[in-house]
């Protein structure tokens, strides 16, 4: 695809909660670098985002922002799947963006919106070719060894509607932050179709910045935090994070190796009220009930000790996993989903099966045990999660 006309990428996110507005912005970078304009599509709420502010303020020719109105749906009929809203919504704003542009490719960093739609509906897009990310296929979890439910019916279905909509004309290629997607897709995704008439189905790794820790004494200081040792929860804090269990099992902690409970990111409206009404731990807990700055994040990453990510419910990737282990920081893992696979060998920190206090303490005791870990066979995985890896690959993934 020839880049020397600036010819337009469009990038379509509707949503700027959690990562999805850096995977927006990351997308952006990598398509300007090799010589594209830019323009993010997304929804008007979000004009106050710091993002679509520094865009507008920096008004630059190759990056813009557009906001566009969703549709009003009604609940009758096909409207009642979120699917088919989704896909109308993202055809609504392709057909108002592309106005009076040279449109040469459309990203969508969260295609889960509206990708089981699409052997029924085709490509919102038309004919511009387009490359989808995505995040949460887990259909074919059970069969490369990630441990989620089972859902065999769904399962079924799903694989059936992937492998339709991997076809759909003007797909390119279909990215995914899970590598066990590319794997089964590699192994058995090809059977039974034609492979030559699908998109290709690549990699992504999940990427964190370039960044080095700090001094830990210092970014201590910068924090308010006091001595000991800390264990960081991060990120949207909601019940899913295990948070209760966590707290149950420092409570118990008590006269045994105690650990700070440093609590950063919002909290949702349960999450508060469990804190409020729960006893208060010992050492007190700290809390940072808000987003949190890149400056923050670093500190937190570079003071705390260790990094909880026991998880209930979740069986997706975590960015607060690429975190951790760029800053070279052991993590108590949950075994379920993409985070215990990732971290099933024990090179990142100890994997609990469960979330019972004593299984949560077994494995902090474990962190802080005084032996070297075990040195990894090889580079692991989470090499590739960086933005100049993720960049790459989204140019590559065009050619």
């Amino acid at each position: 695809m020839a880049n020397d006309t600036l010819d337009t990428v469009l990038i379509v996110e509707p949503n700027f909660t959690g990562h999805r507005w850096r995977y927006a912005e990351w997308a952006a970078a990598a398509y300007m670098e090799a010589g594209y304009r830019c323009v993010i599509v997304t929804d008007p709420a979000n004009a106050g985002h710091s993002l679509a502010t520094r865009i507008a303020q920096e008004n630059k020719p190759e990056l813009q922002i557009q906001f566009v109105e969703p549709l009003r749906h009604g609940r009758r009929g096909l409207a009642r799947v979120s699917y088919v809203r989704f896909f109308r919504d993202f055809k609504q704003a392709f057909e108002i963006a592309s106005r009076n542009r040279k449109v040469a490719l459309v990203v969508v960093p969260y295609v889960d919106y509206f990708f089981y739609s699409l052997p029924f509906t085709g490509s919102p897009f038309g004919a511009t070719p387009w490359v989808g990310i995505t995040m949460r296929a887990s259909f074919h979890h059970a069969k490369v060894g990630v441990k989620a439910p089972r859902e065999p019916l769904v399962n079924a279905v799903k694989t059936q509607l992937f492998l339709r909509a991997i076809r759909t004309p003007g797909l390119k290629t279909l990215l995914t932050i899970d590598p066990t997607l590319t794997e089964w897709f590699a192994r058995t995704g090809r059977t039974g179709h034609q492979a030559g008439r699908s998109a290709a189905v690549q990699y992504l790794a999940d990427p964190f910045p370039d960044a080095k820790a700090t001094e830990p004494l210092a970014a201590r200081q910068r924090l308010g935090l006091g001595p000991g040792r800390h264990v960081l929860v991060y990120g949207a804090i909601t019940e899913r994070k295990g948070i209760q269990e966590l707290v149950t099992a420092l409570a118990e902690r008590v006269g045994s190796d105690p650990l700070t409970l440093v609590v950063a990111g919002a909290q949702d409206d349960e999450t508060r009220a469990f804190f409020s009404s729960a006893s208060a731990l010992s050492p007190a807990a700290v809390f940072i009930d808000r987003f949190i700055t890149a400056e923050e994040e670093l500190d937190l990453f570079s003071a705390c000790d260790v990094v909880w990510l026991g998880y209930k419910g979740h069986y997706g990737m975590s960015g607060v996993l690429v975190q951790a282990y760029r800053f070279g920081k052991p993590v108590v893992a949950t075994a379920d989903g993409l985070i215990g696979w990732f971290c099933r060998t024990g090179e990142l920190g100890p994997v609990v099966e469960d979330l019972s206090a004593a299984s949560i303490n077994r494995a902090f005791d474990k962190v802080f045990e005084e032996r070297p870990a075990a040195a990894p066979a090889g580079p692991h995985l989470l090499e590739r999660n960086t933005l100049g890896h993720f960049k790459q690959t989204l140019r590559q993934a065009i050619i």
